[in-house]
């Protein structure tokens, strides 16, 4: 386990019983996504870049959500990708809760990838999809296109930082993509999160705040899923 806070990538095992236990945030990745599965659904989708969840991939956003009941969860924040809301949703079903939308959690804006900046929903058309979507929240953090992996590291890092913060009395939990879920967890437990995460679709991590600091629980736990993906990829 590793264990750090904002100033310091590395520290020491901390010695529990001197730290009062204060926070956890949870971050997931997205369940598995319809182009995952049928790669051809890029060639005619209207929102190429938006894939929505498989049929797999909604059985496995319900074992995330029965995974996370009965945990103390407060509130749910979501990239604002339809895979993630989607994944966030029945997550919210199960916990009663509305979903916050937050660009800094959003997929990877990598050219490499994507020829033009991403193409999504409205939120107002997404509310409309999803009536747990809380249309008051405005989002902490911007996702700006074209950007690189160490700017998304940043960004998404500054995220889960900034609503760690604001949220500091409450657990959370976050819904992004396998590249932000790493930048998340490098920017609450600094750079081990690097080689200790692996963010699987559906995968789950555990922080906890342990004042002064953050202990690093869970790296990327697949239990709850009856099937798991074998080769990781960070889109």
């Amino acid at each position: 386990m590793g264990f750090g806070d904002v100033s310091s990538d590395l520290k020491p095992e901390p010695n529990l019983s001197n730290h009062l236990m204060s926070q956890i945030i949870w971050i997931a990745r997205h369940a598995n996504r319809l182009d995952f599965v049928n790669p051809d659904w890029f060639l005619t989708a209207e929102r190429r870049y938006d894939s929505p969840l498989s049929e797999d991939g909604h059985v496995q956003a319900k074992q995330l959500a029965n995974r996370l009941k009965g945990e103390n969860i407060a509130h749910i924040f979501a990239s604002p990708f339809l895979r993630t809301v989607q994944t966030a949703n029945a997550v919210a079903e199960v916990l009663d809760l509305s979903i916050h939308l937050e660009t800094g959690l959003s997929e990877w804006l990598n050219p490499a990838w994507m020829t033009e900046e991403p193409q999504r929903l409205s939120i107002p058309a997404l509310a409309e999809l999803f009536p747990r979507i809380d249309t008051s929240y405005t989002s902490r953090i911007s996702a700006t296109y074209p950007e690189t992996y160490e700017q998304m590291l940043e960004r998404s890092g500054q995220t889960a930082k900034y609503l760690a913060s604001e949220f500091a009395s409450k657990d959370i939990l976050l819904v992004g993509h396998g590249a932000s879920v790493l930048g998340a967890t490098i920017g609450l437990v600094g750079e081990i999160a690097r080689t200790e995460v692996k963010a699987s679709l559906c995968s789950l991590v555990k922080v906890v705040r342990y004042e002064p600091g953050w202990l690093l629980e869970l790296k990327g736990d697949t239990s709850h899923l009856s099937e798991v993906e074998e080769v990781i990829r960070f889109n």
